[in-house]
């Protein structure tokens, strides 16, 4: 019964993303990609790829930032043509995806008003999946409520921000920590909306969004050292999802330094092996946090008639995008030592 009314609703849509899996960048484009000399030369590769001539009316010698800006131009036409025709359930839980988008144009605002930049200066700089009028308003604000009564009051992240009210102004340190309990509630409500659907939908999603939720906990974790966050403020931005919750993090609160925050992952196998590879490769722990979640979204595919697989795509396209930008910036410097440092997808 599941697949007849998923169907219904959402299979020609399901096609659509499956469709966009099946035009994502394969080993071999990313070796020709690798062998390119100049950023001409890798423009004319994409024109091979399921990307086709989204480069061919931008003059020469192109920018890095051009490619960035077209590779996120294209994502988000796919993204609001798939959005344009949903319907619900489907079209909330599209919505939900944007929303950590709007969370992290909202704190580059802020970041950037508190060090006296312009918005008209920073909106480009904004995703435009998380884009919304009242961002315009953002800089009136000098403290969290009144961004809440200005801002946000009327958009889907006031339920989120209630508990960022109470703190007094907009420094560096609470800027962070109202990035974090946004995400943490953000989460949290994905996650519950996630099991409300059931299904396949829940299965896929809550392996994923628990995942996204424990690697927001270790990066909380090793990023407080040195700062006024204390034990109990930690403990209060992890989100309650995922497999370190609660024992993990119960631990991780209790860690001081870096080699503390080892021994908690190596309580969990798919952990211990991140942080094994990030101190023996040529890796960084976030380049692994990458690996991992692009495997899980690959893994979403495998199931039939789940919203999953949009989430899955749209994390699949964006890790494309900064695959392509690595190796356009190390063309473009002419240092190709690192260029195949890039998270392999499809692998």
């Amino acid at each position: 019964m599941e697949a007849i009314f998923f169907n219904l609703d959402a299979g020609y849509l399901e096609g659509l993303a499956r469709g966009f899996r099946q035009g994502l960048l394969t080993r071999a484009d990313y070796l020709n990609l690798c062998q390119c000399e100049t950023l001409d030369d890798l423009k004319l590769h994409l024109a091979t790829t399921s990307y086709g001539g989204f480069l061919s009316s931008e003059p020469s010698p192109l920018a890095v930032s051009t490619i960035d800006a077209k590779l996120k131009e294209k994502m988000v036409d796919e993204f609001f043509h798939v959005r344009n025709q949903a319907v619900e359930p489907l079209a909330t839980f599209l919505d939900y995806i944007t929303y950590g988008y709007m969370i992290d144009n909202i704190i580059l605002l802020i970041t950037g008003t508190l060090h006296e930049r312009d918005v008209s200066e920073l909106l480009p700089k904004c995703h435009p999946l998380g884009m919304f009028p009242e961002l315009k308003t953002l800089s009136i604000a000098s403290t969290p409520e009144e961004l809440y009564n200005s801002v946000l009051v009327d958009t889907p992240l006031a339920p989120y921000f209630m508990e960022c009210i109470s703190r007094a102004d907009l420094d560096e340190l609470n800027v962070e920590i109202i990035r974090n309990t946004l995400y943490k509630a953000y989460l949290e409500d994905f996650y519950r909306f996630c099991q409300e659907l059931g299904g396949s939908t829940g299965e896929v999603m809550s392996t994923i969004l628990a995942f996204e939720a424990d690697r927001r906990a270790f990066n909380i974790t090793i990023n407080s050292f040195g700062t006024e966050l204390t034990k109990e403020d930690r403990l209060k931005l992890y989100p309650q999802i995922g497999m370190l919750y609660p024992a993990g993090h119960t631990m991780l609160a209790d860690c001081g330094e870096y080699d503390e925050v080892v021994q908690v992952a190596n309580y969990f196998a798919e952990y211990k092996a991140m942080f094994e590879a990030a101190s023996t490769q040529d890796k960084t722990l976030e380049d692994m946090f990458f690996e991992y979640e692009a495997k899980l979204n690959v893994l979403g595919f495998m199931r039939q008639f789940n919203c999953g697989v949009f989430y899955s795509i749209v994390k699949l396209k964006e890790q494309e995008a900064r695959n392509i930008v690595w190796i356009s910036e190390c063309i473009a410097q002419k240092n190709k030592a690192k260029i195949e440092n890039y998270v392999n997808i499809l692998d």
